[in-house]
């Protein structure tokens, strides 16, 4: 086989991109590889590079790095291109949350405001997406392009509706919860097979077997059993609200769809503190989950830094010996680059009703097979009509309202995108809270541009 050029676009995305990075270092089917790191943080890029260099020469793998600041240089040639990055930072999400709360906005529901896919986050990625999509139709058109950055919803769909002419999959990890409900449920991830269609963090189990029996009594039984016991330690597979949720409609909730992210479509289980203390049983409260989050995001940047300094240690004790950590990304990069048919959970369109009740020309995600011949995505059963109703409410009729506001370059439209929002209360709140954020000094581009 001949050589491959993966190109890696927000490579100082330290998780994702290390990950990546050992599993084709580790991979014992791949042929040669260069894998291009591209970053415009110059810090982030030079850490990366250095942890991938020095574990690529640890465990005496043959792939060839590069690393670039400029998107074009990375691009060329690329035979697979993997899209990691947040243009806006963690930052500007945590001020606009914080301005989100004053102006009385809750999680549970706010999926353009009091989560990872705000609209003033998102801004700057359909810019972004649009900006790499066409350097690669100059510089790399045959390139597969695998996209992981979130948006992954309205980034698919924005993408595939306009550059029909570029190959793209989106892809989420979140799907990989299935693998904790197994083992929750006493049974090991290699023992389960499963459907779990929705759009992108609105996905259901609607059909999964253990070593041939169906998991739903295994899981009606557990409720019945167990499920007390487990909440007062808190499982995030098996948490409250999701099993209360499955016992209203009869599918399972699964990755962030009802997590403590406030990805939830029943917003009243957050109308109040003691329903969130009820339901999330055993778990810090959504808002000081965030806070976490964006601390640790700081710590492990910084970490990173240290790993890349630190000479004391072999690379491999450091972030761990060979392996892809499960990344499915190196698995379809094996599956396209060496003819290995396998099923992963993919975004695309929804073109055949793949996932019944959703618009064609709107994302979803559901199971595709993927090999040398491309991506094959398959056909799963209905979802209930109660949860796809929600999910025309809540995901799919937000998300065309963002993108008409981002394309038109309307304000009101952008003003209509928040006026759908569970925690609305007035056209006064909206629009004072629309003011503030786009008074922020970070962005005088989305000012510009939205009119």
């Amino acid at each position: 086989m001949k050589p491959i050029k993966i190109s890696i676009i927000g490579a100082g995305s330290a998780i994702f991109s290390i990950s990546t990075i050992k599993g084709i270092c580790s991979s014992d089917i791949l042929p040669h590889c260069t894998i291009s790191l591209m970053d415009i943080n110059e810090e982030k890029l030079d850490a990366i590079y250095t942890i991938a260099t020095r574990f690529n020469e640890e465990i005496g793998g043959t792939v060839t790095f590069e690393k670039t600041t400029d998107r074009a240089v990375s691009l060329k040639d690329a035979d697979y291109v993997l899209t990691l990055a947040l243009t806006a930072s963690y930052s500007h999400m945590r001020d606009g949350f914080a301005i989100a709360e004053k102006y009385g906005f809750r999680y549970g529901g706010s999926y353009h405001i009091l989560y990872d896919e705000a609209f003033w986050i998102n801004f700057y990625q359909f810019r972004f997406f649009e900006e790499l999509t066409q350097d690669m139709i100059k510089y790399c058109p045959n390139a597969w392009h695998l996209l992981m950055a979130n948006p992954v919803i309205s980034g698919v769909t924005l993408l595939q509706r306009k550059y029909p002419q570029i190959k793209m999959i989106g892809l989420c990890h979140g799907y990989t919860m299935v693998d904790l409900l197994a083992k929750d449920l006493g049974c090991k991830p290699e023992d389960i097979t499963y459907q779990i269609p929705g759009v992108n963090h609105f996905v259901f189990l609607n059909r999964g077997h253990i070593k041939g029996e169906s998991i739903f009594p295994i899981l009606d039984k557990w409720i019945d059993e167990c499920s007390e016991e487990v909440w007062k330690t808190g499982s995030w597979a098996l948490k409250k609200m999701r099993v209360f949720f499955y016992q209203t409609h009869g599918v399972y909730p699964i990755g962030d769809t009802l997590s403590w992210s406030g990805a939830s479509w029943p917003w009243w289980y957050h109308t109040e503190e003691d329903h969130d203390r009820y339901y999330e049983v055993g778990e810090t409260l959504p808002h000081d989950q965030w806070q976490a989050l964006f601390e640790d995001n700081v710590n492990t940047f910084q970490h990173y830094i240290d790993v890349a300094n630190d000479t004391s240690r072999k690379m491999t004790e450091m972030i761990g010996g060979k392996g892809s950590d499960g990344n499915d990304m190196v698995s379809i990069v094996e599956s396209m680059t060496c003819d290995i048919p396998k099923v992963f959970i993919v975004n695309v369109l929804n073109k055949g009703q793949l996932v019944p009740g959703i618009p064609e020309d709107f994302e979803v995600e559901v199971p595709a097979l993927i090999s040398a011949n491309g991506v094959h995505p398959m056909q799963t059963d209905p979802l209930p009509k109660p949860v796809i109703a929600h999910t025309l409410r809540d995901r799919v009729a937000p998300v065309e309202m963002e993108l008409a506001a981002y394309e038109n370059s309307s304000l009101e439209y952008l003003k209509e995108l928040v006026l759908m929002d569970k925690w609305s209360t007035s056209m006064t709140q909206v629009e004072q809270f629309l003011d503030e954020i786009l008074d922020l000094p970070c962005h005088e581009e989305m000012r510009k541009h939205y009119r």
